[in-house]
């Protein structure tokens, strides 16, 4: 079983930064992919960025690259993302997901899929004003 828990959110203006945190309880070995999500209203769950625990493979969101940083703590306890030069439409719902099996057939584009994830957060809100 793997809980999730975010924190971190707030109300910034247009090229601020906030950095999110997710923490993880139970067996860390049995979290394979962690991601971060949104979701603005109206709009469908987005991938952000996910990480491969088991080789440290990143990807990101197009919308996102070069702005955001997803990490991870040496325990793989805690998950991060630092967002940066951030803008009105990266205003959403903001959540923490996990993976707790190996998918030996993952893709890159199918890491970022909310699909996917069995595991989640409750949530913490991002809002940009400009």
């Amino acid at each position: 079983q793997v809980q999730l828990l975010e924190s971190g959110g707030g109300s910034v203006q247009a090229g601020g930064s906030l950095r999110l945190s997710c923490a993880a309880s139970g067996n860390p070995s049995s979290r394979y992919y962690m991601a971060w999500f949104r979701q603005a209203p109206g709009k469908e769950r987005e991938g952000v960025a996910v990480i491969w625990t088991g080789d440290g493979r990143i990807y990101y969101a197009d919308s996102v690259r070069g702005r955001f940083t997803v990490s991870l703590a040496s325990a793989q306890n805690t998950l991060y993302l630092q967002m940066n030069s951030l803008k009105p439409e990266d205003t959403a719902m903001y959540y923490c997901a996990a993976v707790s099996s190996w998918r030996p057939n993952m893709s890159a584009v199918q890491s970022l899929g909310a699909n996917e994830y069995a595991y989640w957060g409750q949530g913490t809100q991002v809002t940009v004003s400009s």
